[in-house]
């Protein structure tokens, strides 16, 4: 990490921004089943001049189901089925590698595929693969470009969107920022399509406030995240102490329009936690929830660990190991974290004392429900 960022403009220097992420969606790189070269090319233009100005660039890129489709035939742009979009991905990863590889070689920088599943940044050991072979690649001079692995996924193991997938990249590997680029200039404060709709610049923590600004749907009908999937993205970039902009990636030479003219929109980050506990705020697969009284509440903001007491009902199944969520006895999620107990083993002890659980459990307790160190607050 390096300098801090506080504007757009910031984002554009290399002391304060040594390496970012730029997304870039399927509505943007593909058009009637076709790449859009002329506008990639110029999006390969601004990524040399990031890169001759000291800044690394890691690109996260959607089209391979798009590109797969058209070059198939496939109905629905691929998405028909499940196994409509696996073979289309299949398909037009070759292409969506070869483009990248052409127009980024064009301005003398070598390109390098990395594919990842859900579950390549939700294990952990995965995880510090992905983030070692990502710092590799930067160190030796090669633009990553990340995409999810679509050929293989399927619900259970799949981002769903490549907003998130960005900042969980950028996690792994070590960014202090990511580009979204969209087709609309920023987060407006209600739908862009009302003429009193105004833009927000700045956003510091996405609120639930903020929250109920979005739009969850595509407008394209390519892509498969919103608004909504932008704010999720940028509540896990902002909990590992990484900027995250949305600006309008519908425009030639988009990076300049928008940083150099300060139009989109900039999420701060709020806090920057440790790399472990960065990658578990970041972690998206919840197991099971645990609704928790007012004193273990308080308890956890003060950062104590959970203790069975303060437990008031078990949600899901889970085992020991899997990430649960934390919520007020109102609803409102307030940590995750690993639990030190599987879901029948929580209802046993639940609501009892320490002193209480041998006799319950048949063998000592653990010191804690979801230990401090193995969660993160919300």
């Amino acid at each position: 990490m390096t300098g801090t960022i506080a504007s757009l403009a910031d984002l554009a220097r290399a002391d304060a921004c040594g390496r970012v992420v730029i997304k870039v969606g399927s509505a943007l790189l593909v058009e009637n089943g076709q790449p859009r070269r002329e506008w990639l090319a110029g999006l390969a233009a601004e990524i040399a001049t990031v890169r001759a100005r000291g800044q690394q660039v890691i690109v996260v890129s959607s089209g391979a189901i798009a590109l797969g489709a058209a070059r198939l035939g496939l109905a629905k742009g691929g998405r028909g089925s499940l196994a409509d979009a696996q073979a289309a991905a299949a398909v037009g990863q070759i292409g969506l590698g070869g483009l990248w590889a052409e127009l980024l070689g064009h301005h003398g920088l070598t390109a390098a595929q990395l594919l990842l599943t859900l579950d390549d940044l939700e294990d952990r050991r995965r995880y510090l693969n992905a983030s070692a072979t990502l710092n590799r690649l930067l160190e030796a001079g090669a633009v990553p470009v990340v995409n999810e692995n679509d050929s293989v996924a399927t619900q259970e193991i799949r981002f769903g969107d490549n907003d998130r997938l960005a900042a969980r990249v950028a996690q792994a590997g070590r960014a202090d920022a990511v580009l979204l680029l969209s087709d609309i200039d920023g987060l407006y404060d209600r739908n862009p399509k009302d003429p009193s709709a105004q833009m927000i610049p700045l956003v510091r923590g996405v609120t639930p406030e903020i929250h109920a600004m979005a739009d969850g749907g595509s407008g394209s009908g390519l892509g498969s995240g919103g608004m909504t999937s932008k704010l999720q993205a940028a509540e896990i970039a902002e909990r590992a102490g990484i900027a995250l902009a949305i600006i309008n990636g519908t425009y030639p030479s988009p990076l300049a329009r928008a940083l150099d003219r300060d139009i989109g929109t900039l999420f701060v980050p709020r806090r920057r936690d440790s790399g472990r506990k960065a990658w578990l705020g970041g972690r998206m697969k919840i197991k099971g929830a645990l609704v928790v009284d007012d004193g273990a509440a308080k308890a956890l903001l003060s950062g104590r660990s959970l203790l069975a007491k303060g437990v008031r009902e078990v949600v899901g199944e889970f085992a020991r190991g899997d990430v649960v969520e934390v919520r007020s006895t109102g609803g409102a999620a307030l940590a995750k974290g690993l639990a030190e107990y599987d879901a029948g083993e929580c209802t046993a002890i639940m609501g009892r004392h320490t002193d209480e659980q041998a006799g319950v459990l048949g063998y000592a307790p653990r010191s804690a429900v979801i230990h401090r160190d193995q969660m993160v607050l919300l």
